[in-house]
């Protein structure tokens, strides 16, 4: 309201007469707000697939992580592992539920949760056995090597989310 009240006593100072605004102006203003508010819709747009983007790095690493501590406390005899595994664990369900640690009894987990992917919204993930191809989009079974997302989306940088 101030600033109604000031442009009313330039223009009175002016002119001598009380005005408003006119219709003219008030289209301007309009089409500004409009220009301004269309650029921000793309950059919000953005920076939420950013945030998806990021969350779904740090899923993978976090999943990747507790493979390698896996793989690495089996390597030291500490975990027994079937023969042809290669020392990676069955399954990312064994991850979560964990295992029994050298002679004690009680179980270690390497992951509190399976997390959700970003991309496709649910907890399904893409595995790799040690006996897959690398690019395979088929899990052999027998161990967990590798996770990706499912998602057929491209990323914002153009590679496909199951390429990372």
């Amino acid at each position: 309201m101030q600033i109604f009240r000031s442009i009313r006593r330039f223009t009175r100072a002016k002119t001598g007469r009380e005005t408003g605004m006119t219709l003219l102006e008030l289209i301007i203003a309009s089409a500004i707000l409009l220009i301004l508010s269309s650029a921000a819709i793309p950059i919000a747009r953005y920076k939420i697939m950013r945030g998806k983007e990021a969350e779904l790095h740090r899923a993978l690493r976090e999943m990747r992580d507790a493979i390698d501590r896996y793989k690495d406390a089996c390597d030291r005899n500490l975990i027994r592992s079937e023969v042809g595994s290669e020392c990676y664990p069955p399954d990312l369900d064994t991850l979560v539920n964990g295992v029994i640690l050298g002679t004690g009894d009680k179980k270690t987990r390497f992951l509190r949760r399976i997390p959700v992917d970003p991309m496709t919204g649910q907890a399904d993930w893409g595995l790799r056995a040690v006996q897959d191809e690398p690019d395979s989009t088929v899990w052999g079974g027998k161990n967990v090597f590798d996770v990706y997302s499912k998602s057929q989306a491209t990323s914002l940088d153009g590679t496909r989310y199951m390429e990372w």
